[in-house]
């Protein structure tokens, strides 16, 4: 693209190089604009005699159908996509969601256009109304042959985004304590809630148990009939891993064990496992405080309804020193 000062007469059709503002400092035509005739009127009322734009060339595309494109392509799920000023499409949660990232694709992109993208950390969870990512283009015009390699990236690798709903999670809750099962739930209850009202649920079941395996096992196991979306233990017990009471447990009912250990800070006694397909998550010490945790971390997903696996879980370690 080249640019020039041209009279404002001859105007019309081009593309604005900078953002004009109305003397006391109002913004009036922002830079990228498309000016019209009355944009062209409106600037010789203020007294502008020239301007500074630019205009497309062959082989080039607009910058705001640019991004727009890419934006359209990138993402699936509860989003839409409004433009923003400046060559700008903004992805926006249309309900509660979690924010699901394929970052090697998300990188690749980065790596090799003239558009970025910025996104939301994988899991993260968004509130219907939130802004979850930006698509922006180099200024005023994309080369149509760079656009197009994105496209095609995109549509044979799939989206780099999906905002998964969270609708009506039911939470499933165990408090388990080696002399008394009350004790636990006293101990943690408001710390559980406070963390739950985050991600916008609460409790649905809670049950209590004397931790040990015919107990928690008993306990567990009804709670699975009602089918919660996930089942949190929380022990006022620091658990050493899968030997320990929780998790010969979760052996005991048929649970298959999806990881020991998260390189999360708090949380690295990490232990989870699936029963079909609800998530049963203990994490010791993590119920105490409300601080971050590894369960900020998991839960999102988990009341997404995705299956979160091992290696991603794996994949927590960078930017997972959260204290």
């Amino acid at each position: 693209m080249k640019a020039q000062t041209v009279d404002i007469k001859e105007s019309t059709g081009r593309i604005l190089c900078c953002t004009i503002f109305r003397q006391g400092g109002k913004k009036l035509l922002a830079k990228g604009h498309v000016l019209s005739e009355e944009d062209v009127r409106l600037l010789e009322t203020e007294g502008m005699n020239q301007v500074w734009v630019t205009e497309l060339q062959e082989g080039e595309i607009g910058e705001d159908l640019a991004v727009s494109r890419v934006a359209s392509d990138m993402g699936c799920g509860c989003l839409e996509v409004r433009l923003a000023a400046g060559g700008r499409a903004n992805l926006v949660a249309t309900e509660d969601c979690c924010v699901l990232v394929d970052d090697e694709l998300l990188k690749q992109i980065n790596c090799t256009s003239s558009i970025v993208i910025a996104t939301l950390a994988n899991f993260s969870f968004a509130r219907a109304g939130d802004r979850i990512a930006t698509v922006k283009s180099a200024p005023f015009a994309v080369a149509q042959s760079q656009l197009e390699a994105v496209t095609s990236i995109l549509q044979e690798r799939g989206p780099i985004m999906q905002a998964r709903p969270v609708r009506q999670p039911a939470v499933a809750v165990l408090y388990t304590d080696p002399l008394n099962g009350d004790r636990a739930r006293l101990l943690f209850d408001n710390i559980m809630r406070q963390r739950l009202e985050k991600f916008g649920t609460a409790p649905s079941y809670i049950m209590t148990a004397l931790e040990e395996e015919a107990s928690v096992a008993k306990q567990l196991q009804y709670l699975l009939r009602a089918k919660p979306t996930v089942i949190l233990v929380a022990s006022s017990t620091a658990p050493a891993g899968p030997e320990d009471v929780v998790g010969r447990t979760l052996a005991r009912i048929g649970c298959h064990l999806e990881r020991f250990l998260a390189p999360v800070e708090p949380g690295n006694l990490l232990l989870f496992g699936y029963k079909d397909d609800v998530p049963i998550v203990s994490a010791p010490g993590c119920f105490r405080s409300a601080k971050p945790n590894v369960v900020d971390l998991i839960l999102p997903p988990m009341l997404a309804r995705y299956r979160v696996s091992g290696w991603e879980v794996a994949c927590l370690g960078h930017g997972g020193l959260l204290a």
